[in-house]
């Protein structure tokens, strides 16, 4: 399985967010990290969590998914934070 960060600009305005998040939290391996961020957990690819929360989109809204490996840096996230992405970008 393999790591992605997950962000989304929702640009219609009173944009309902539920079915985004609905589709975030339903992978078992999730965290609204903050805003329109998530990080996942997950077999699929990325293409394939683009096409699934692109049902959720407006053709003016933006959508990246990215695959996370290896080296990260942050900063102002709590310790079981910090230790729960530590073992998010540990290599399989």
């Amino acid at each position: 399985m393999a790591a992605y960060i997950v962000s989304y600009d929702l640009h219609k305005v009173g944009q309902n967010y539920t079915c985004i998040n609905e589709k975030l939290t339903a992978y078992p391996t999730h965290w609204h990290i903050q805003g329109s961020v998530w990080l996942i957990k997950t077999s699929d690819s990325a293409a394939v969590i683009r096409d699934k929360l692109t049902k959720c989109l407006d053709t003016n809204d933006k959508l990246i998914v990215a695959r996370l490996s290896g080296e990260a840096a942050w900063f102002g996230y709590s310790e079981a934070g910090t230790q729960w992405l530590k073992g998010l970008l540990e290599p399989a």
